[in-house]
């Protein structure tokens, strides 16, 4: 059954059945220190005003105020004094809750992921070693087996906006992918989409039709500021990431759960792809804009 849930994760995530979660994809704040926005304007014809248009007409700009937003800007506080502390417990959980087969995709920046990876590594060890959370044999309980649950780090690279002047600019997200079985878990390469070749000219006309599957190195734009993918969220990730991620590492009629939810891409994405979603989420904009989204209304916890 799809749901929308409105609230503290680490309760929804404390009220699941252990194991029952195909695929897990999050993608909690980034502990950047600043606010996330994303500013949206419109054009007013006015006389006075500081744009011209077609003809010479003059219209002004005037910030769009999106559906519950408590301030102008919208958006949320990304700002942690112990952002492993906060993401720990709800991990933690989220490995509870994973199926023996099922996969977690953890999407961060360069700011954390070493910490992050050290700290799902801990999880994926500790939390089976003797059986604690249902393990069965071969699911995580060698010493040193959270490492082992670790199959890929995915760079999911792109190239938009600003340019850094007194350093490489950073234009990369980091998407850790941990199984709940290092050697037992869904992976259907062929439902991949396939991408161009860099030099078709060197594989022949038939492979360079065909293209390839991708690496673990994802060049994607990012939601285009004027397409109709946007909805005006301020960290939207684009639906060709998570409907490649769906589509591999899940089976039609599995459920797929994003406990940091925002604009509900993951559950777009398995919707379109005969998955059952489980989005959660406790921004009242980040609801508002999944229940149109998704079609349909959120609980609250």
């Amino acid at each position: 059954m799809n749901r929308i849930l409105q609230g503290d994760n680490l309760e929804a995530l404390g009220r699941m059945e252990t194991g029952s979660v195909a695929l897990i994809y999050i993608d909690p704040p980034f502990n950047t220190g600043r606010r996330q926005t994303r500013i949206q304007l419109k054009t007013v014809r006015d006389e006075a005003g500081d744009r011209v248009g077609f003809g010479g007409r003059r219209y002004r700009t005037e910030l769009v105020k999106a559906a519950g937003e408590t301030s102008e800007l919208g958006g949320y506080a990304d700002r942690f004094d112990d952002f492993l502390g906060f993401l720990r417990p709800r991990l933690v959980q989220a490995h509870r809750v994973l199926a023996p087969a099922g996969s977690l995709f953890f999407h961060v920046d360069y700011r954390e992921v070493h910490y992050c990876k050290v700290m799902l590594d801990e999880i994926f060890e500790l939390e089976d070693k003797g059986g604690k959370s249902g393990g069965k044999d071969g699911e995580c309980k060698r010493k040193g087996s959270g490492r082992e649950c670790f199959q890929n780090e995915i760079v999911w690279a792109y190239d938009y906006g600003a340019r850094a002047t007194k350093r490489w600019p950073a234009k990369h997200d980091n998407i850790l992918w941990y199984t709940r079985d290092p050697k037992r878990y869904t992976f259907n390469l062929g439902e991949s989409d396939r991408i161009p070749y860099m030099a078709p000219g060197l594989v022949g006309a038939e492979k360079a039709a065909r293209g390839k599957t991708p690496t673990d190195v994802w060049w994607h734009t990012i939601v285009s500021p004027t397409g109709k993918e946007k909805t005006g969220y301020a960290t939207q990730k684009p639906l060709g990431v998570l409907e490649r991620i769906v589509r591999v590492h899940s089976n039609p009629g599995d459920l797929v759960l994003d406990f940091f939810a925002g604009s509900g891409t993951a559950g777009v994405a398995a919707a379109r792809n005969g998955r059952a979603f489980c989005m959660v989420d406790e921004s009242a904009e980040a609801i508002a804009v999944m229940e149109k989204r998704l079609g349909m209304k959120a609980e609250r916890l």
